[in-house]
């Protein structure tokens, strides 16, 4: 039986904007996992170790490490923990012990996994090039658009870590406008961060 508010119900979807924009980021998320798959399927790796590869070239070693990665995917720790020995097994990611518990450690590329990394990384080659097609100003309000999602969803507990602007203590919101505190400058939309590495979490006291 079809439910009638269901936003895959396609007679609601012609009048629903709500319903449209859902199923609209479903088929992109579906497309993402596409180009992921056709690369872990040459590479010889799964989606999750290509994502955590990617994850660790561009992040600081406090982020690199199996509890916050479970954290940023999603995922339980021994879930991450076989990703990152079967990584290791293949040498493509070095382990550095913690200085205060030796169980605990950061992880690292290695030499091999850097290089693997530049030809991973093109998956999303297809949708760039999409989005070139955008003018500037539809790049810049879908940028926001995407960027406050985030932010609710991560609010409402569906996203567990998110590194945007506006969950940041230096942000401060000035009517239409954006300031951040710690390079003392106004923003543009533009310029409103998705993954910013010197965000610190509203509240923090460090």
């Amino acid at each position: 039986m079809v439910m009638a508010n269901s936003v895959f119900n396609t007679s609601l979807q012609q009048t629903d904007t709500v319903s449209k924009i859902v199923v609209g980021l479903e088929r992109i998320s579906e497309a993402i996992r596409v180009l992921l798959w056709e690369h872990a399927k040459h590479h010889g790796l799964s989606p999750i170790q290509i994502q955590l590869l990617i994850f660790i070239r561009y992040h600081s070693e406090a982020l690199c490490n199996v509890s916050h990665l479970a954290r940023e995917f999603n995922m339980t720790k021994p879930t991450v923990s076989d990703a990152i020995k079967a990584l290791e097994k293949k040498e493509l990611i070095t382990k550095k012990p913690g200085l205060s518990d030796a169980r605990s450690y950061s992880i690292a590329l290695s030499e091999s996994g850097r290089r693997l990394v530049q030809s991973l990384e093109g998956f999303t080659a297809p949708l760039e090039k999409a989005l070139l097609d955008f003018k500037s100003d539809e790049q810049n309000d879908l940028l926001k658009s995407i960027t406050k999602l985030i932010y609710k969803l991560h609010k409402s507990g569906i996203i567990s870590v998110q590194r945007t602007c506006y969950g940041c203590r230096f942000y401060e919101k000035k009517g239409r406008d954006h300031y951040c505190h710690l390079l003392k400058k106004d923003l543009t939309d533009g310029e409103i961060r998705l993954d910013c590495p010197e965000y610190e979490e509203k509240g923090d006291k460090t």
